[in-house]
């Protein structure tokens, strides 16, 4: 399986048609419309329209390109796999819900929780669409409740048998998967209720998220992992004017996990990410680096406001990981939240793998300014034992908290024109080394 997964995409294409290459299009060809109902789709949503829906995917695809029209109404599908020169539009009133039976959505080549590994497709895959558009004002909702549902009670049967379970243990689909695309676009659609991640960008390069609505339940059902976006080993992604609310982080910057995890032609770098005028609800963190990241550069957060009691950012540390976090701004954030960072270790699924490694974190030139937020606690700055912070600075940040407290181990943090409850806010250390290495409970 290390060897197939290990394969180009495009030599996989030679042998499955999920995997096609690319066509030409027609000289002069104007973009042509495919009207799902036009190919046998129906708004019972008792009904699956699969096949349908596939069937004006593969010819757009074999006409030399086009955007398949979701028109209103709600169509039930299982996993769709979007082909070169293919786009996909909702209209005003169209519903894409996914279909809450796992059998839906194949098992292949994939990538989960920072590995490449066999998973289940999503509800719309990409792979290897270059100009793939997903454009609204409709609504892709991944009918995630069941999927929520086994998760939780899945959990509590280990719990039972004093036995922990993972992520991957209940099989889910994320709501969008995109593979190796370039000049991705996801525009004014309303991305709801995914069984598992919502959107998943993998070795993608020059996305732009825009105008979109990301949410999943806190409650009833909690809608565990259904992380807002995952950036995996991508470069240059723009999240603009999103509103965010889901059961896990918000916009996360992923690429690798595990000892050897940089050296792994898989895995790479999250560079030039720039995430402006969002709102994020509740969400675990607002923007985070990890679990899965091996090394984040040129991330840029502004003009954001946040309504939650999670970090703004959070850096989550793994011990089992080699970790560089690099020139990350934040700048003009409001609002209230948990705090305004936090940089702590992160065990969940701790593995050396056998390896005699011993793995470091390195944080450096970060700057966090004009901030003025209310908080449960100003921030909480101690990660793991040997990770190395350089050039954090804070300028011209406004907080209050009810608590006074700032767990800090690192003499690089500086404060210029810092308050806490209408107070200067000294950067000095807090805390002791055997203070400052409790690992962040995970969620």
């Amino acid at each position: 399986m290390k060897t197939l997964l290990a394969l180009p995409l495009l030599l996989l294409g030679a042998f499955s048609p999920l995997f096609p290459v690319d066509l030409p299009a027609a000289a002069g060809a104007a973009p042509k419309d495919y009207v799902i109902t036009s190919f046998g789709a129906g708004t019972d949503s008792t009904r699956l329209s699969t096949g349908a829906i596939q069937r004006a995917i593969d010819q757009a695809h074999a006409d030399g390109g086009g955007t398949v029209v979701i028109p209103q109404g709600v169509f039930l599908s299982g996993a769709l796999f979007f082909k070169p020169s293919t786009q996909l539009r909702l209209q005003a009133g169209a519903k894409l819900k996914g279909s809450d039976d796992i059998a839906h959505y194949p098992l292949i080549p994939s990538r989960m929780e920072g590995q490449s590994q066999p998973y289940y497709a999503a509800l719309v895959n990409a792979y290897q669409v270059n100009n793939f558009r997903v454009t609204g004002p409709g609504t892709i909702d991944g009918n995630g409740l069941q999927f929520w549902k086994n998760f939780w009670a899945h959990r509590d049967s280990m719990k039972q048998l004093g036995k922990s379970s993972t992520n991957l243990e209940v099989h889910r689909p994320r709501l969008l998967f995109i593979w190796g695309g370039k000049n991705v676009t996801i525009k004014d659609v309303k991305l709801h209720n995914a069984g598992f991640w919502t959107t998943h960008l993998y070795q993608c390069t020059n996305v732009l998220i825009e105008g979109c609505d990301i949410r999943s339940p806190f409650r009833p059902v909690k809608a565990p992992s259904t992380d807002a976006v995952d950036i995996d080993a991508c470069k240059k992604v723009t999240v603009r004017n999103c509103y965010i609310s889901v059961n896990d982080d918000g916009i996360v910057m992923k690429g690798g996990k595990g000892p050897n995890a940089h050296q792994l032609p898989e895995n790479g770098p999250v560079e030039d990410v720039l995430v402006e005028n969002c709102t994020f609800g509740e969400v675990h963190a607002a923007v985070t680096c990890g679990s899965e990241a091996i090394h984040v550069n040129r991330l840029t957060v502004r003009n954001c406001q946040v309504d939650n009691d999670r970090p703004m950012l959070l850096f989550k540390m793994r011990p089992d990981t080699y970790q560089l976090y690099e020139n990350i701004t934040v700048d003009n954030i409001t609002g209230r939240c948990g705090t305004i960072v936090t940089l702590s270790p992160w065990t969940q699924f701790f593995n050396l793998a056998g390896s005699t490694e011993k793995p470091f974190g390195t944080i450096r030139n970060i700057t966090i300014s004009n901030v003025k937020v209310q908080c449960k606690q100003f921030a909480v700055l101690t990660g793991n034992p040997a990770d190395k912070v350089s050039n954090f600075t804070f300028k011209n940040v406004v907080a209050t908290a009810p608590t006074a407290a700032f767990p800090n181990k690192y003499p690089a943090v500086k404060f210029t024109n810092v308050t806490l409850n209408g107070a200067p806010l000294l950067a000095t250390p807090t805390v002791r080394e055997a203070d400052a290495v409790k690992p962040v409970k995970p969620d």
